[in-house]
């Protein structure tokens, strides 16, 4: 690990290698592996995490650097895991309390870090992801035992097919061979294949000894404590739960009931695989950085609405972003945590959205002032953000214009004006900033607003729903392509919501007088229909929270999109009708 300074500790007749990043005097976040990892499973995310805080990484007994007990039976404990947690605690943090974060088993073992009464003051707080505590999992069980509903029993049945691998890890010998013989070498394959993990320097060389020593993990714990878990089993420190929603080998369900043993409890989700140290080491050293601060600072951690835990400390850029649905996106992800690049035009009105994304919780807000239809301008904000601000983690594609009028009636450069806006717009900043989430392979959403108008024809609105019609193809085609890369694309259908685009909206055909009567009358007719845009901004979250491809949003939009779906005809006869303008 580069930079990294190594240290022994000794404890219980056993030496524990760690290593330290960052500056001692800074606060000190524990990263605890799982298994059959070793302290490596967690480089990416503690190079990120080591400008801000004294970064600690230990190879739990058994594993990588560390000496394993002799002999092993009875030598994995939770009990003498907290012996060796307080060794390094005391080793690396001796006057501080630390925070702790574990993945998988290391999870496990913090879970009962801070849950015994000898560790309180040594603990300052808790990141657990992709391990349960043994204690609460026990009474989850005996919950579902003693009272078996349908869809109890239905969890209980879920859950025991997620961990079938406990049972054979409980095997005499099997599972030593397995992993010092053909599953050892095909491992980085596997996690490569299934879990995304990107291949390199991970795992290391000690995997099939770390897989063989870590077994009796298991053999140790698990029996006994799912059989008499422990009734005292309460959180004495603050806890973020990140939740892998791709997890496969644990249950979203198992944590239910988690309020009750943490009293003070930060819940974050993820769409992703087990292995998120890996495959999500930005969003995860967000989120811890975020968490830790608000721990250090005695303030709570940011994000309270109903997306929080979904977005909180990821990157939004929102186009259109002053005023309308851009807008209120806007604000939506802030009041999620997120961090908010508005982009408008209108530097003046972007400038008021992103201070009222500050004030609605967003961790940072900027704004930058650019024509999405200009194709180098947007090369140049691209640049910039990236430089800036990091790597977009959502996209919302929201600039667009409205033009009115036949056919014959709309001009090639009343053509070009609407395709480059709200077509061209949408392919500079998939290909922009999509480029930049597909090259970093941590996921991420797009999000295009579209319309109604891209499936319902009308014989007023040639030009603007030819550019929305192609933009829901330029959707879903992408979200064919970027599916492989953990990148959501959603293409989002208004209808009718009550926004500015009306007042500026061209009307072709007719003189500035008649213009300027039609701009009116559909303004006053989109203000009586009432509509708000911050109903589409929680369509547009919920959507990337569900990687969900096309939405159409008010029950107009949704009624057209069945029929085109279904009884195109009947729309095809709608789209005759004259509007009365």
């Amino acid at each position: 690990m580069r930079n990294a300074r190594e240290r022994r500790v000794r404890t219980g007749g056993i030496e524990l290698c760690v290593a330290e990043l960052g500056d001692p005097g800074r606060p000190t976040v524990v990263l605890v592996h799982g298994y059959p990892d070793s302290k490596e499973v967690w480089s990416e995310v503690a190079a990120r995490l080591a400008d801000d805080f004294h970064v600690v990484l230990y190879d739990v007994r058994g594993h990588g650097c560390s000496t394993a007990p002799k002999p092993l039976r009875g030598g994995f404990t939770l009990a003498k895991l907290t012996d060796d947690f307080l060794a390094v605690a005391d080793a690396v943090s001796p006057d501080r309390p630390v925070h702790l974060v574990g993945h998988d088993w290391g999870s496990v073992q913090s879970w009962e870090f801070a849950t015994v009464e000898r560790t309180r003051g040594r603990i300052a707080s808790f990141t657990s992801m992709s391990g349960p505590s043994l204690d609460h999992f026990g009474h989850w069980i005996g919950a579902r035992v003693k009272r078996p509903t349908p869809r109890r029993v239905g969890q209980l049945l879920g859950q025991g097919a997620k961990s079938w691998y406990v049972y054979l890890l409980h095997t005499p010998v099997l599972p030593e061979l397995a992993w010092r013989g053909p599953l050892g070498k095909r491992w980085p394959k596997l996690l490569e294949r299934a879990e995304k993990v990107p291949a390199g320097d991970y795992p290391t060389a000690s995997l099939p000894s770390d897989a063989a020593h870590g077994a009796w993990l298991y053999r140790d714990n698990v029996r006994p404590r799912l059989r008499h878990p422990r009734a005292d089993a309460v959180a004495h420190v603050p806890v973020q739960l990140i939740t892998p929603q791709g997890d496969a080998f644990l249950s979203e369900r198992l944590y239910d009931d988690l309020e009750q043993w943490v009293p003070r409890l930060t819940r974050r989700t993820l769409p992703a695989k087990h292995w998120v140290p890996r495959t999500r080491p930005d969003q995860l050293a967000r989120w811890i950085e975020e968490f830790v601060n608000s721990v250090e600072q005695g303030a709570p951690s940011r994000g309270s609405g109903p997306h929080a835990g979904r977005f909180g400390g990821q990157l939004a850029l929102v186009t259109g972003a002053g005023s309308g649905i851009g807008r209120a996106t806007a604000l939506a992800l802030a009041e999620a945590g997120a961090r908010v690049v508005a982009v408008d035009r209108d530097g003046v009105t972007a400038a008021r959205t992103a201070e009222l994304a500050l004030a609605a919780g967003a961790s940072g807000a900027w704004v930058e002032t650019v024509d999405v239809s200009d194709e180098q301008a947007m090369e140049k904000l691209a640049e910039r953000v990236h430089r800036e601000y990091g790597v977009v983690d959502v996209l919302v594609n929201n600039a667009g214009i409205g033009v009115s009028g036949s056919f014959f009636a709309t001009t090639p450069d009343d053509w070009r004006k609407v395709l480059d806006v709200n077509l061209w717009g949408v392919i500079h900043g998939c290909r922009l900033f999509g480029a930049r989430m597909a090259e970093r392979g941590q996921g991420g959403h797009i999000v295009n607003i579209a319309s109604a108008a891209a499936f319902q024809p009308s014989r007023a609105l040639p030009a603007y729903s030819t550019s929305k019609a192609a933009v829901l193809m330029l959707s879903e085609c992408l979200r064919a392509e970027l599916a492989a890369q953990d990148i959501g694309v959603t293409a989002i259908c208004p209808g009718i919501v009550n926004t500015n685009i009306t007042s500026t909206t061209r009307f072709t055909g007719v003189d500035e007088t008649e213009a300027r009567r039609r701009q009116e009358r559909s303004s006053r007719l989109y203000g009586k229909r009432n509509y708000p845009p911050e109903k589409v901004a929680r369509a547009i979250l919920d959507a990337v929270t569900e990687n969900r491809a096309v939405v159409p949003v008010t029950p107009e939009a949704r009624g057209a999109y069945l029929l085109s779906r279904f009884v195109p005809g009947a729309l095809r006869k709608l789209a005759r009708v004259e509007p009365k303008l």
